[in-house]
């Protein structure tokens, strides 16, 4: 506990291309063996990235990691940490809903705990061949790895009621409508191939400057288009829902789901989940919730939802990284 709680988040941003957010949060939410604990524990890393939470937990216990991600990009960053900790980390080139199979694969049936970061990272956002960032121009592409379609051959080829029903639900966009017909028109002249020219069709219905959202800090009015786009392109919503209702299935007694989500339709999923799908039962000084049953209204309770409001960055970690501003943690631990 005491190597998590002195991590040095200034180093960690100035020394990574990545920084992991909330990384003693959600270190300390797995309840880590400490070094005389006799059981191996294993954790499922289901967005491994620059493998920020992976590396801190197979550097501070001797516990085995299990890592998912459908960015091949991350493949060299897999191996060194591979050679450094040999036999304790395993991966899977796949998206995390199918951590089931991943698991199977490895002939793992439950583990101590589950991870998910659901932001995309800095590697990513800063490749401008990626195409998830309108602040350099670059190819549209937004695809994480593994798609059926990138963003280039959506907003080529959907329908205006499509384009509009993808950037209203999830982008939370009121001018969607307006936006998939300024898209439909300029296609039809040629096709939209860069960032800089879909950015620059949204603004012409949001405007060229900056929109104030929450806690009055200011966005970029294309925005919340690229964010609907992205999550359509890249399946995000599904993949979240498939992999919290296995989540129960493949989680030990005791073993814990510690979730990290970056805006308001994945938060109110994983809050969802945890309250929607459970009964909150008073015990003692406790809060428990029990995961009903779609078949039959067992009193058995499964979960014991640690987190009643989620767990937000720090004023420290805001300072030094401030993308993580919009970061939220719920755990929930299986009992």
């Amino acid at each position: 506990m005491t190597k998590i709680n002195t991590i040095n988040l200034q180093e960690l941003k100035n020394n990574r291309p990545h920084f992991p957010v909330l990384l003693r949060e959600v270190l300390n939410s797995l309840k880590l063996p400490s070094d005389d604990e006799p059981k191996e524990k294993i954790y499922l890393d289901c967005t491994f990235g620059f493998g920020g939470y992976s590396e801190f937990i197979l550097s501070t216990t001797s516990t085995k990691v299990i890592a998912i991600d459908r960015d091949e990009s991350v493949l060299p960053r897999v191996k060194s940490l591979q050679e450094k900790y040999p036999n304790r980390l395993l991966f899977a080139l796949n998206t995390f809903s199918n951590y089931p199979k991943v698991l199977a694969d490895f002939n793992i049936e439950k583990v101590d705990g589950i991870i998910m970061d659901l932001g995309f990272s800095t590697m990513q956002l800063n490749d401008k061949n990626r195409g998830f960032s309108f602040k350099e121009n670059g190819d549209l592409s937004m695809a994480m790895g593994l798609n059926k379609i990138n963003a280039k051959e959506f907003v080529n080829s959907a329908t205006e009621q499509l384009l509009a029903d993808v950037i209203f639900h999830y982008g939370e966009e009121h001018k969607a409508k307006q936006i998939a017909k300024n898209i439909v028109k300029h296609r039809t002249l040629q096709p939209i191939n860069t960032t800089l020219e879909l950015s620059t069709i949204v603004k012409e219905v949001t405007g060229f400057g900056n929109y104030k959202g929450k806690n009055h800090k200011k966005s970029d009015t294309s925005t919340k288009t690229f964010q609907a786009i992205r999550i359509y392109v890249n399946d995000e919503l599904k993949e979240l829902e498939t992999a919290l209702k296995n989540s129960c299935s493949h989680l030990n007694q005791g073993g814990v789901l510690s979730i990290v989500s970056f805006h308001s339709l994945e938060d109110r999923m994983v809050k969802q989940f945890m309250n929607d799908f459970g009964e909150n039962i008073k015990y003692d000084k406790f809060t428990f919730y029990k995961l009903k049953d779609n078949t039959i209204d067992s009193k058995k309770i499964d979960f014991n939802i640690l987190t009643k409001k989620p767990i937000v960055p720090t004023e420290e970690e805001l300072e030094i990284n401030s993308p993580s501003s919009s970061a939220k943690l719920r755990v929930a631990e299986k009992l």
